[in-house]
């Protein structure tokens, strides 16, 4: 019998019993390359079913971290050969809008690549991360590093306490969610203290 998912996941439950890890890695691959389409809450829900036994989470964590660096490998290419163009003549269908790039893309040149490794815990970032790592040129070895790191870190995270939390993973995810601005305020923080030491030392040298 098919553990309860919590409410807001509920409405995987058909997919998951159906389609199972195809489920998981389809929805979190297409995410990932701009798609709407619920990448992390499915990966909740999963990790949820792997709770209980229905799924094996080693192959839901394998699964859904091959899934993430391709989708945004395909977002890189498709950046990176479309370009601009392509985004703002297309982007609207995927609901990744010329003023919501200009936007992102702007986050991402200040803060350089390591913004790929945060860029998938933030909703909109995550769905045009590779997309802007490609139209702003970032050297696909670069991006594809950070890129690896911050969809291990991602999966991780929440199949992990999915796993361990069950049917009590909203709560904390909606209280992760809650102080996750504060969160993303301090890697800034620290990534431009970073910055910061770095320009002085250059400067002191030269």
């Amino acid at each position: 019998m098919p553990p309860p998912l919590p409410g807001p996941l509920d409405h995987l439950a058909p997919l998951l019993d159906h389609y199972g890890y195809l489920a998981v890695g389809a929805v979190v691959l297409v995410e990932d390359f701009g798609v709407p389409a619920p990448g992390e809450t499915i990966l909740l829900a999963a990790g949820v079913y792997a709770g209980a036994g229905r799924l094996n989470i080693v192959a839901v964590a394998v699964i859904a971290f091959a899934a993430a660096v391709a989708g945004d490998n395909i977002g890189y290419l498709i950046g990176r050969s479309g370009g601009r163009a392509f985004v703002h003549r297309w982007g609207r269908y995927v609901l990744l809008t010329p003023k919501r790039f200009e936007a992102a893309e702007a986050f991402f040149t200040r803060h350089g690549g390591k913004i790929v490794t945060v860029a998938r815990f933030v909703e909109g970032l995550r769905q045009a991360n590779g997309i802007i790592a490609g139209t702003t040129g970032m050297r696909w070895r670069r991006f594809l590093a950070f890129n690896a790191l911050g969809a291990a870190l991602w999966v991780g995270l929440w199949t992990t306490l999915a796993y361990l939390t069950g049917s009590h993973i909203t709560a904390v995810y909606d209280e992760i969610r809650r102080y996750e601005p504060y969160v993303l305020t301090a890697a800034a923080l620290v990534v431009a203290g970073f910055a910061v030491r770095h320009l002085v030392r250059r400067r002191r040298e030269r």
